[in-house]
Protein backbone atom coordinates (compact mmCIF):
# COMPACT_ATOMS: atom_id res chain seq x y z
CA UNK A 1 0.00 0.00 0.00
CA UNK A 2 1.13 3.47 -1.37
CA UNK A 3 2.11 5.78 1.88
CA UNK A 4 0.15 9.08 2.47
CA UNK A 5 2.94 11.08 1.05
CA UNK A 6 3.48 9.33 -2.62
CA UNK A 7 -0.34 9.64 -2.97
CA UNK A 8 -0.81 13.14 -1.94
CA UNK A 9 2.54 13.72 -4.71
CA UNK A 10 0.13 12.05 -7.25
CA UNK A 11 -2.54 14.59 -5.93
CA UNK A 12 0.14 17.58 -6.46
CA UNK A 13 0.55 16.09 -10.28
CA UNK A 14 -2.85 15.72 -11.18
CA UNK A 15 -3.56 19.19 -10.04
CA UNK A 16 -0.77 20.59 -11.81
CA UNK A 17 -2.39 19.11 -14.72
CA UNK A 18 -5.39 20.03 -14.20
CA UNK A 19 -4.25 23.75 -14.65
CA UNK A 20 -2.67 23.47 -17.88
CA UNK A 21 -5.76 21.88 -19.26
CA UNK A 22 -7.78 24.14 -17.77
CA UNK A 23 -5.68 26.86 -19.10
CA UNK A 24 -5.01 25.16 -22.96
CA UNK A 25 -9.63 24.98 -23.21
CA UNK A 26 -9.84 28.72 -22.29
CA UNK A 27 -7.30 29.97 -24.99
CA UNK A 28 -8.72 27.16 -27.51
CA UNK A 29 -12.29 28.61 -26.53
CA UNK A 30 -10.93 32.23 -27.07
CA UNK A 31 -9.45 31.53 -30.59
CA UNK A 32 -12.39 29.10 -31.50
CA UNK A 33 -14.86 32.57 -31.70
CA UNK A 34 -12.87 34.16 -33.56
CA UNK A 35 -12.03 31.28 -35.77
CA UNK A 36 -15.77 31.04 -35.84
CA UNK A 37 -16.85 34.33 -37.27
CA UNK A 38 -13.93 34.22 -39.89
CA UNK A 39 -15.21 30.40 -41.48
CA UNK A 40 -19.37 31.42 -41.05
CA UNK A 41 -18.52 34.63 -42.68
CA UNK A 42 -16.74 32.96 -45.39
CA UNK A 43 -19.09 30.26 -46.26
CA UNK A 44 -21.59 32.09 -48.42
CA UNK A 45 -18.95 33.92 -50.92
CA UNK A 46 -16.96 30.58 -51.25
CA UNK A 47 -20.49 27.78 -51.66
CA UNK A 48 -22.18 30.95 -53.86
CA UNK A 49 -19.00 31.09 -56.74
CA UNK A 50 -18.01 27.35 -55.94
CA UNK A 51 -22.46 26.82 -57.25
CA UNK A 52 -21.78 29.75 -60.03
CA UNK A 53 -18.64 28.29 -60.82
CA UNK A 54 -20.05 24.72 -61.08
CA UNK A 55 -22.88 25.72 -63.66
CA UNK A 56 -20.57 27.78 -65.70
CA UNK A 57 -18.27 24.34 -66.41
CA UNK A 58 -21.34 22.73 -67.51
CA UNK A 59 -22.74 25.34 -69.69
CA UNK A 60 -18.97 26.09 -71.84
CA UNK A 61 -16.92 23.65 -73.66
CA UNK A 62 -13.92 22.73 -71.48
CA UNK A 63 -11.47 23.98 -73.98
CA UNK A 64 -12.80 27.60 -73.00
CA UNK A 65 -10.25 27.31 -69.98
CA UNK A 66 -7.36 25.03 -69.11
CA UNK A 67 -9.08 24.96 -65.46
CA UNK A 68 -12.14 23.24 -66.83
CA UNK A 69 -10.12 20.67 -69.02
CA UNK A 70 -10.77 16.99 -67.91
CA UNK A 71 -7.48 14.97 -68.24
CA UNK A 72 -8.49 11.37 -67.21
CA UNK A 73 -6.63 9.75 -64.29
CA UNK A 74 -3.11 11.23 -64.96
CA UNK A 75 -1.10 12.78 -62.09
CA UNK A 76 -2.84 13.67 -59.05
CA UNK A 77 -1.85 15.79 -56.09
CA UNK A 78 -3.79 16.04 -52.74
CA UNK A 79 -3.41 18.58 -50.17
CA UNK A 80 -3.47 17.44 -46.65
CA UNK A 81 -4.34 20.15 -44.08
CA UNK A 82 -3.67 18.97 -40.88
CA UNK A 83 -2.69 20.39 -37.12
CA UNK A 84 0.70 22.08 -36.05
CA UNK A 85 0.48 20.78 -32.23
CA UNK A 86 -1.45 17.70 -31.00
CA UNK A 87 -3.29 17.46 -27.77
CA UNK A 88 -6.56 17.82 -30.20
CA UNK A 89 -8.62 14.07 -29.48
CA UNK A 90 -8.65 12.68 -32.81
CA UNK A 91 -8.62 15.59 -35.03
CA UNK A 92 -5.20 14.99 -37.16
CA UNK A 93 -6.09 10.85 -36.85
CA UNK A 94 -9.12 11.06 -38.61
CA UNK A 95 -7.44 13.41 -41.76
CA UNK A 96 -4.50 11.24 -41.66
CA UNK A 97 -7.04 8.15 -41.90
CA UNK A 98 -8.88 10.02 -44.76
CA UNK A 99 -5.60 10.97 -46.71
CA UNK A 100 -4.44 6.83 -46.43
CA UNK A 101 -7.96 5.54 -47.76
CA UNK A 102 -7.68 8.51 -50.67
CA UNK A 103 -4.31 6.98 -51.55
CA UNK A 104 -5.45 3.24 -51.07
CA UNK A 105 -8.21 3.92 -53.56
CA UNK A 106 -5.35 5.03 -56.14
CA UNK A 107 -2.67 2.89 -55.49
CA UNK A 108 -2.14 2.39 -59.35
CA UNK A 109 -2.21 5.98 -59.79
CA UNK A 110 0.94 8.53 -59.61
CA UNK A 111 -0.02 10.50 -56.11
CA UNK A 112 1.95 13.37 -54.92
CA UNK A 113 1.27 14.81 -51.78
CA UNK A 114 1.39 18.54 -50.47
CA UNK A 115 1.54 18.70 -47.02
CA UNK A 116 0.19 22.03 -44.88
CA UNK A 117 0.89 21.33 -41.30
CA UNK A 118 3.91 19.65 -38.86
CA UNK A 119 1.61 16.54 -37.58
CA UNK A 120 1.04 15.51 -41.61
CA UNK A 121 4.88 16.27 -41.92
CA UNK A 122 5.69 13.80 -39.56
CA UNK A 123 3.38 11.67 -40.22
CA UNK A 124 4.63 10.69 -44.22
CA UNK A 125 8.02 11.28 -43.37
CA UNK A 126 8.14 7.89 -42.19
CA UNK A 127 5.92 6.40 -44.70
CA UNK A 128 7.20 5.76 -48.37
CA UNK A 129 4.89 8.48 -50.18
CA UNK A 130 6.02 11.48 -52.73
CA UNK A 131 5.79 14.77 -50.75
CA UNK A 132 6.23 17.48 -53.30
CA UNK A 133 5.63 20.40 -50.83
CA UNK A 134 5.15 20.59 -47.01
CA UNK A 135 4.95 23.70 -44.83
CA UNK A 136 4.01 24.42 -41.29
CA UNK A 137 2.58 27.28 -39.47
CA UNK A 138 -0.27 27.49 -42.08
CA UNK A 139 -3.10 27.35 -39.49
CA UNK A 140 -1.57 29.60 -36.53
CA UNK A 141 -3.96 32.41 -38.20
CA UNK A 142 -4.53 31.67 -42.13
CA UNK A 143 -4.30 34.27 -44.61
CA UNK A 144 -5.61 34.87 -47.98
CA UNK A 145 -2.20 35.82 -48.91
CA UNK A 146 -0.91 32.61 -47.80
CA UNK A 147 -3.97 30.50 -49.70
CA UNK A 148 -2.79 32.81 -52.98
CA UNK A 149 0.53 31.57 -52.24
CA UNK A 150 -0.67 27.94 -52.07
CA UNK A 151 -3.30 28.32 -55.07
CA UNK A 152 -0.84 30.05 -57.28
CA UNK A 153 1.55 26.86 -56.83
CA UNK A 154 -0.92 24.09 -57.30
CA UNK A 155 -2.37 26.08 -60.47
CA UNK A 156 0.88 26.40 -62.40
CA UNK A 157 1.09 22.68 -61.58
CA UNK A 158 -1.76 22.13 -63.14
CA UNK A 159 -1.35 24.25 -66.28
CA UNK A 160 1.81 22.99 -66.97
CA UNK A 161 0.71 19.17 -67.28
CA UNK A 162 2.30 18.00 -63.91
CA UNK A 163 -1.22 17.31 -62.67
CA UNK A 164 -4.16 16.02 -63.86
CA UNK A 165 -6.22 16.31 -60.69
CA UNK A 166 -5.73 18.41 -57.40
CA UNK A 167 -7.92 17.27 -54.41
CA UNK A 168 -7.82 18.69 -50.74
CA UNK A 169 -8.65 16.62 -47.43
CA UNK A 170 -9.16 18.70 -44.39
CA UNK A 171 -11.65 18.83 -41.30
CA UNK A 172 -14.72 20.90 -41.76
CA UNK A 173 -16.18 22.68 -38.60
CA UNK A 174 -19.64 21.62 -38.23
CA UNK A 175 -19.96 22.73 -33.84
CA UNK A 176 -17.25 22.59 -31.30
CA UNK A 177 -17.93 18.82 -30.69
CA UNK A 178 -18.19 17.36 -34.40
CA UNK A 179 -16.03 18.09 -37.18
CA UNK A 180 -16.34 15.84 -40.81
CA UNK A 181 -13.09 14.61 -42.77
CA UNK A 182 -13.71 16.48 -46.21
CA UNK A 183 -12.43 14.76 -49.38
CA UNK A 184 -13.04 17.00 -52.32
CA UNK A 185 -11.58 17.74 -56.20
CA UNK A 186 -10.19 21.42 -56.74
CA UNK A 187 -8.98 21.19 -59.79
CA UNK A 188 -10.23 20.96 -62.95
CA UNK A 189 -13.65 22.75 -61.85
CA UNK A 190 -16.15 20.12 -61.43
CA UNK A 191 -19.11 20.01 -63.80
CA UNK A 192 -22.61 19.74 -62.39
CA UNK A 193 -23.30 15.89 -62.92
CA UNK A 194 -27.19 16.53 -63.61
CA UNK A 195 -26.97 19.11 -66.36
CA UNK A 196 -30.30 20.60 -66.63
CA UNK A 197 -32.18 19.64 -69.95
CA UNK A 198 -32.76 23.33 -71.73
CA UNK A 199 -29.50 24.95 -70.16
CA UNK A 200 -30.20 29.02 -69.98
CA UNK A 201 -26.65 30.05 -71.59
CA UNK A 202 -25.01 33.44 -69.59
CA UNK A 203 -24.29 36.86 -71.52
CA UNK A 204 -20.96 37.87 -71.11
CA UNK A 205 -19.89 41.72 -71.51
CA UNK A 206 -16.11 41.04 -72.02
CA UNK A 207 -15.57 37.17 -73.82
CA UNK A 208 -15.60 34.29 -71.94
CA UNK A 209 -11.93 33.60 -72.01
CA UNK A 210 -10.88 36.56 -70.12
CA UNK A 211 -13.60 36.55 -67.44
CA UNK A 212 -12.31 33.01 -66.78
CA UNK A 213 -8.38 34.35 -66.75
CA UNK A 214 -9.71 36.31 -63.63
CA UNK A 215 -12.19 34.54 -62.04
CA UNK A 216 -11.32 31.09 -62.23
CA UNK A 217 -7.66 31.39 -60.18
CA UNK A 218 -9.91 33.85 -57.48
CA UNK A 219 -11.86 30.78 -57.19
CA UNK A 220 -8.87 28.46 -56.47
CA UNK A 221 -7.74 30.90 -53.97
CA UNK A 222 -11.15 30.91 -52.24
CA UNK A 223 -11.78 27.70 -51.58
CA UNK A 224 -8.02 26.81 -50.25
CA UNK A 225 -8.90 29.79 -47.48
CA UNK A 226 -12.31 28.59 -46.68
CA UNK A 227 -10.88 25.17 -46.26
CA UNK A 228 -7.95 26.65 -44.47
CA UNK A 229 -10.65 28.42 -41.95
CA UNK A 230 -12.68 25.59 -41.71
CA UNK A 231 -9.27 23.51 -40.70
CA UNK A 232 -8.21 26.06 -38.12
CA UNK A 233 -12.20 26.42 -36.42
CA UNK A 234 -11.89 22.80 -36.45
CA UNK A 235 -8.49 22.43 -34.76
CA UNK A 236 -9.61 24.95 -32.11
CA UNK A 237 -13.30 22.85 -31.62
CA UNK A 238 -11.53 20.07 -31.38
CA UNK A 239 -8.65 21.12 -29.00
CA UNK A 240 -11.11 22.38 -26.41
CA UNK A 241 -13.76 19.51 -26.28
CA UNK A 242 -10.14 17.14 -25.64
CA UNK A 243 -9.17 19.75 -22.91
CA UNK A 244 -12.75 19.76 -21.53
CA UNK A 245 -12.84 15.68 -21.26
CA UNK A 246 -8.68 15.82 -19.90
CA UNK A 247 -9.43 18.42 -16.70
CA UNK A 248 -12.23 16.51 -15.92
CA UNK A 249 -11.08 13.44 -15.97
CA UNK A 250 -7.99 15.11 -13.56
CA UNK A 251 -11.06 16.23 -11.11
CA UNK A 252 -12.01 12.71 -10.73
CA UNK A 253 -8.44 11.14 -10.35
CA UNK A 254 -7.96 14.22 -7.76
CA UNK A 255 -10.84 13.39 -6.04
CA UNK A 256 -10.14 9.40 -6.13
CA UNK A 257 -7.23 10.03 -4.92
CA UNK A 258 -7.89 12.04 -1.85
CA UNK A 259 -10.38 9.69 -1.37
CA UNK A 260 -7.63 6.98 -0.88
CA UNK A 261 -4.87 9.15 1.09
CA UNK A 262 -7.31 9.50 3.45
CA UNK A 263 -8.26 6.23 4.00
CA UNK A 264 -4.75 5.32 4.17
CA UNK A 265 -4.66 7.90 6.72
CA UNK A 266 -7.03 6.43 8.39
CA UNK A 267 -5.45 3.34 8.48
CA UNK A 268 -2.49 4.50 9.69
CA UNK A 269 -3.88 6.09 12.44
CA UNK A 270 -5.89 3.26 13.71
CA UNK A 271 -3.06 1.14 14.03
CA UNK A 272 -1.02 3.35 15.67
CA UNK A 273 -4.22 3.78 18.72
CA UNK A 274 -3.94 -0.07 18.37
CA UNK A 275 -0.34 -0.18 18.97
CA UNK A 276 -0.60 2.17 21.81
CA UNK A 277 -3.45 0.78 23.45
CA UNK A 278 -1.90 -2.54 23.20
CA UNK A 279 1.77 -1.46 24.74
CA UNK A 280 -0.75 0.02 27.68
CA UNK A 281 -2.31 -2.92 28.40
CA UNK A 282 0.82 -5.19 28.21
CA UNK A 283 2.34 -2.98 30.76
Amino acid sequence: MANVQDIRRRIRSAKNIQQITRAMKFVSAARLRRAQERVIAARPYARQMLAVLNSLATRVPEHTHPLLARRGEGPVELVVITADKGLCGGYNTNILRGAMEFLAERRDAKVELNILGKRGRDFFRRRAFTVRHEAIGVLGNPTFADAAAIARDLIDEFLKGAKDQVWLVYNEFKSVVQQRVVVEQLLPIRRLEDAPSNPIDYLYDEPPEQIFDRLLPRHVETQIFRALLEASAAEHGARMTAMDGATNNASEMIESLTLYANKVRQAGITKELIEVVSGAAAS
